[in-house]
C-alpha cells in the first residue's frame, strides 16, 4: 500500500497490494508489470466508450484552453447550457430542469432536498421517504439513509433519518414467483399511501436494477405500477439512475425503457463517458415551480465549488455524441449476453442468472452466507486477474458491465475466463 493513500472500500491491514495501472485504451488496462486485463466492469460502471477515447479527450483539451472553471452562481457558460439542452431532449418528457453537481451520492442528496423542500414550500409537512430493501444510493448521509442498512452504512445507523423500506421484487431467468413478489410489494406501498399519503415526501428507487445491492433486477411492469401509485397518491417519484443511466439497460435511461416519467432523476457515472466527475439531478417543471418565488426562503440553497465544471460538461457532450453515433452497441449487447448465458444456465456453480441491456449477473453457489463479505469474491478477483480480467464480484454475485466498445471476440474471452475460473 502507498504510505500516504487511504483506499476506498479497503481494509488496508488485510487487503492485497493494489495493482498499478500504467495506461488504458478501449476495454484494456495495462498494468505496470506489462500485464493486460479487460475492464469487465467499466471501472466502477463509469466508462462507456472505452478508455482514452480520443473524441472525449480532444473535447476536454479544447475546453481547457478556453474556460476550465468558473463559479456557477451568477454566471453560466455554453458547455453547461448545451449539455442541459441535450439531456432534456433524451430524458423522459416530464424532466425539464437540470441541477448540476459532481457525483452520484450528491445527486441523490439534492433529489432528497428537492423533494423535501418541494412540500415545505407549499406548507405541507411531508417528511418521510419510501425506499426499497437492498437499495444502495450512495455514501453521504442522506443517500445512506434511503439505502439498505448494510455494511456500507450500518455503523452510522444512529445518525440516519428514518425511512420506510418495502420489498424489492428481484427477479431472474426462469423465476416463477415474480408476479407474486411484485403484487406483494405493490400492495404494501399502496397500503401505506392510501392510509396517509400526506406523510410521504417521495418514493426513491433504482429503476430496473439495484446496483451495489447485488445487481438485483425487476421488470419494467413493476416500475410502471409504482409510477401509477405515485401519481394516484400525489407523491414524488425519484429515479436514481446514477448507474442505469446512459444506455446501461439497453435504452438511454431505465425510465425510458420502463415508459415512465419520474418527478426527479439522478444521473452521474456514465455522464462524462468515464473521464471526469459530473452529476445531474433533473426535475419536473412542477418541482422547479415550487421554488420559483419572491420569497428567498423558498430558494434551494445548495451548490458545489465545481458545479457544472466546463471540462466535465464538454466531456459529457462528447460522450452523448458518441452514444448517438454508436447506439446499436448498447442496444444489442443483451443479445450477446443471452447467447453466452445459454451455455451457463445449467452450470452447477451458478444460479439466478439475469441480464438487462449491457449488464449480466449471476449468483455463485456457495456454502458461505451470501452477501458482500462472502470470501468467494476475493478468490474470483484474484483468479480473474491471473486470466486477464478485471472482475469485482459483490460478494457471491458475479456481474459484467463492460464498456460499449467491447467486441464480440473480447466478450467471448470474458465468458471463457469465467467458465475457467468457476
Amino acid at each position: 500500500m502507498h504510505p500516504h493513500i487511504w483506499y476506498p472500500y479497503t481494509q488496508a491491514k488485510t487487503a492485497p497490494e493494489p495493482l498499478k495501472v500504467k495506461a488504458a485504451r478501449g476495454v484494456w488496462l495495462e498494468l505496470e508489470n506489462g500485464h493486460r486485463i479487460i475492464d469487465c466492469i467499466s471501472s466502477w460502471w463509469v466508462n462507456l466508450h472505452g478508455h482514452a477515447h480520443p473524441k472525449i479527450a480532444e473535447a476536454i483539451y479544447r475546453q481547457a484552453q478556453q474556460l476550465e472553471q468558473v463559479i456557477f452562481a451568477g454566471f453560466t457558460h455554453d458547455p453547461a447550457e448545451q449539455l442541459a439542452e441535450q439531456l432534456v431532449k433524451k430524458l423522459p418528457n416530464s424532466l425539464t430542469r437540470i441541477f448540476f453537481s459532481d457525483n452520484g451520492s450528491t445527486a441523490v442528496e439534492i433529489a432528497l432536498k428537492m423533494a423535501y423542500q418541494y412540500w415545505q414550500n407549499q406548507d405541507q409537512k411531508r417528511t418521510t421517504f419510501i425506499a426499497f430493501a437492498g437499495a444502495y444510493h450512495g455514501d453521504t448521509f442522506g443517500s445512506m439513509a434511503v439505502g439498505e442498512r448494510s455494511i456500507f452504512s450500518q455503523v452510522f445507523a444512529d445518525l440516519l433519518f428514518d425511512v420506510e423500506f418495502v420489498p424489492f421484487p428481484a427477479t431472474y431467468l426462469d423465476d416463477h414467483q415474480v408476479f407474486e413478489k411484485e403484487d406483494y410489494s405493490i400492495s404494501i406501498i399502496k397500503n401505506k399511501l392510501s392510509q396517509s399519503c400526506d406523510r410521504y415526501a417521495g418514493i426513491i428507487i433504482e429503476p430496473l436494477i439495484q446496483g451495489a445491492g447485488g445487481m438485483r433486477m425487476c421488470r419494467p411492469e413493476f416500475i410502471q405500477q409504482l409510477h401509477q401509485l405515485a401519481q394516484q397518491f400525489d407523491t414524488l417519484l425519484i429515479a436514481d439512475e446514477v448507474m442505469t443511466g446512459f444506455g446501461r439497460t439497453g435504452d438511454w435511461f431505465a425510465c425510458v425503457k420502463s415508459h415512465i416519467e419520474p418527478d426527479i432523476i439522478c444521473l452521474s457515472k456514465g455522464l462524462t463517458g468515464g473521464f471526469l466527475p459530473l452529476a445531474v439531478t433533473g426535475c419536473a417543471e412542477k418541482v422547479y415551480s415550487a421554488f420559483y418565488s419572491d420569497d428567498p426562503m423558498k430558494t434551494l440553497y445548495h451548490g458545489h465549488s465545481y458545479t457544472a465544471n466546463p471540462l466535465g460538461c464538454a466531456a459529457a457532450l462528447a460522450s452523448l455524441e458518441l452514444m448517438t453515433e454508436y447506439e446499436p452497441s448498447f442496444r444489442n449487447m443483451e443479445i450477446t449476453h443471452q447467447q453466452h448465458f445459454d451455455r451457463l444456465r445449467e452450470h452447477p456453480k451458478l444460479e439466478k442468472l439475469r441480464v438487462l441491456g449491457t449488464i449480466a449477473a449471476m449468483d455463485i453457489v456457495t456454502s458461505d452466507q451470501p452477501g458482500y463479505l462472502n470470501q468467494v469474491a476475493l478468490e474470483v478477483r484474484k483468479k480473474a486477474i491471473d486470466r486477464g480480467l478485471l472482475l469485482r464480484p459483490l460478494g457471491n454475485v458475479l456481474y459484467l458491465m463492460p464498456p460499449y466498445c467491447i467486441t464480440d471476440e473480447e466478450l467471448a474471452l470474458v465468458y471463457q475466463g469465467i467458465e475457467a475460473i468457476l
